[in-house]
């Protein structure tokens, strides 16, 4: 069975840092692109960063770029996403999601992701 669990949220205060986990299994994780999604209350589900199935090639949206690292530990099926320098406005609910992808780049719209994970709370206040 296919699947995909988020860990490593919390609370935490402006400037501070988190990882990020994900754990997959049930699936050939190697040919599989992952994505790291947020959604604030009331807001849309926003990509934030993807990386390739080889781990080669990584995207960031710009409101990230600088302060989170996305990375890949393909013998643990784990994909990561460090965050550093957090702002309040990074508090959401963070998903990791797969599509099959062998090659190329990846992407940062939901729509196109065909398995998500339950979600780990992120909240940054003082």
């Amino acid at each position: 069975q296919l699947q995909l669990v988020e860990s490593g949220g919390g609370l935490v205060q402006p400037g501070g840092s988190l990882r990020l986990s994900c754990a997959a299994s049930g699936f050939t994780f190697d040919y599989y692109a992952i994505g790291w999604f947020r959604q604030a209350p009331g807001k849309e589900r926003e990509g934030v960063s993807c990386i390739s199935a080889s781990g080669s090639t990584t995207n960031y949206a710009d409101s990230v770029k600088g302060r989170f690292t996305i990375s890949r530990d393909n013998t643990k099926n784990t994909v990561y996403l460090q965050i550093n320098s957090l702002k309040p406005e990074d508090t959401a609910v963070y998903y990791c999601a797969a599509i099959q992808k062998l090659f190329g780049l990846c992407v940062l719209k939901a729509t196109e992701y065909y398995y998500w994970g339950q979600g780990t709370q992120v909240t940054v206040s003082s």
